[in-house]
């Protein structure tokens, strides 16, 4: 890929990208949210634009996924999936100091939900899969195994509308054998020999809708009352300041080293018996959370519902709904005792609802689209070395894991890029992704994609 080439496609991934965050496909969690139909029209007209025939799946009305696939000539060889979700998480423009769903170009960066997650990585795989789409018509790939497009809703509320539908109803139209999705691609350590990391494997979800109940009554007369409110308020304050034991996974330890710290933070990381310590005095909150949650299973009360509520009525149900991520090893039965011992004598007076669960998840390192990946990274940057990590989120490669697929997040990010403040930009305000990245990624699903399927 000449330079000319590669900028013509970096200019198609900016304007499609710029594109899907317009389309404002909001998931709320809601089953009539998200609206994905409409990024999922973009996708598939883009896609038949090179000759390669769209399947489209909707499980629930509006919330459209796409399939597209370039076949291999070779039936029994390995396949690639390149996966992307088409929907956003909620926003408070109030916090941002542009439109959140502008689409702006603004000093070398788009800007907008999504633009970091995940839509800059769909968008460069929609439009390197066009390329390969139109080189195999014209006998300029030539694939040994299936390449196949995934544009996926639903990601952002747990995939009940998406890939976790598609695995149960329509497994063969989005199974692959490898898959590549969202995230990684991030440079640490030293410029002379960076680090890429790549997420390998993921903390498990374990979302719990947690209810208080009471005694309704008049809020003139609260003494010696049963408020669920007040009871409500105890529950979030003890699940705010529970602190899991630290537990420390067979990623950690190269983990740290690749972050080039001071020698005597590195033996505080490495220590359980020290590393709480270090983390509440550490600078640097936005790091110290990352760093927290790779190392403990965490507890976050992100949402509370009291019914029907009034200034003069004491509530008598409120219902608390509970973030958990849980480290590999852990069930459900480590969860309740988790949330036994956070709540302490509160933990009679609450009743504890699972909406997921979802073990943590891992992928191996010894295959060949490790490999195709590392090669693809040296073609930029020479003397950079892939890193496997965790990823403290959840995404949709759990489930293809289930499926027994190998699954990684990738991508490949501009080495200006701080890791700590662009982590910030996940869910948060004033999102944007910058176009030197949107370069290097789009060639990065080029690349792989030839040198594992055309072996």
């Amino acid at each position: 890929m000449d330079e000319r080439e590669l900028g013509d496609l970096t200019g198609e991934t900016v304007d499609l990208l710029q594109t899907l965050i317009r389309n404002a496909c909001v998931n709320d969690g809601t089953p009539e949210s998200g609206e994905e139909v409409r990024n999922a029209d973009v996708l598939q007209t883009l896609i038949e634009g090179a000759g390669v025939e769209v399947e489209r799946f909707e499980p629930t009305p509006g919330r459209v996924s796409i399939v597209g696939r370039i076949q291999g000539s070779d039936p029994g060889a390995k396949s690639l999936c390149l996966m992307g979700h088409t929907d956003v998480v909620p926003v408070n423009a109030d916090g941002w100091d542009r439109d959140p769903f502008g689409g702006e170009l603004i000093d070398g960066e788009v800007w907008g939900r999504g633009a970091v997650d995940m839509l800059n990585l769909t968008s460069s795989m929609a439009v390197a899969f066009r390329r390969l789409a139109r080189d195999a018509a014209a006998g300029r790939f030539k694939p040994k195994g299936d390449l196949i497009y995934f544009g996926v809703a639903d990601e952002e509320a747990g995939s009940v509308h998406g890939a976790r539908w598609m695995a149960d109803h329509q497994r063969d139209a989005m199974y692959a054998d490898y898959v590549l999705t969202e995230n990684g691609g991030i440079h640490s350590g030293p410029a002379d020999a960076p680090h890429v990391g790549i997420n390998v494997a993921e903390k498990g979800v374990a979302w719990r809708r947690l209810t208080v109940r009471g005694t309704p009554g008049h809020g003139s007369r609260p003494f010696r009352g049963d408020n669920a409110l007040v009871k409500a308020a105890g529950v979030v304050q003890r699940l705010a300041d529970y602190r899991a034991k630290p537990k420390f996974t067979e990623l950690w330890r190269e983990r740290v080293m690749t972050l080039n710290l001071p020698p005597d933070w590195e033996r505080s990381l490495l220590d359980e018996a020290a590393i709480d310590e270090f983390l509440d005095e550490m600078p640097g909150p936005a790091a110290a959370s990352y760093l927290h949650a790779c190392t403990h299973t965490t507890f976050s009360p992100n949402l509370v519902d009291g019914g029907v509520m009034k200034t003069n009525t004491v509530p008598d149900t409120v219902v608390v709904e509970v973030d958990i991520r849980t480290l590999p090893g852990e069930d459900e039965a480590d969860v309740a005792a988790h949330l036994r011992s956070a709540l302490g004598d509160l933990a009679d007076h609450v009743e504890v609802e699972p909406l997921m669960n979802d073990a943590a998840s891992i992928s191996r390192t010894d295959t060949p689209l490790w490999d195709s990946l590392q090669r693809a990274v040296n073609i930029p940057f020479p003397t950079a070395r892939l890193t496997p990590q965790l990823v403290v989120g959840f995404t949709d490669s759990r489930i293809y894991r289930e499926l027994g697929a190998v699954s990684y997040g990738a991508g490949l990010f501009s080495p200006t890029l701080d890791a700590s403040e662009f982590g910030s930009r996940f869910h948060g305000n004033n999102e944007r992704i910058d176009v030197e990245s949107l370069a290097l990624t789009t060639r990065l699903w080029d690349h792989v994609a030839r040198d594992l399927l055309e072996r």
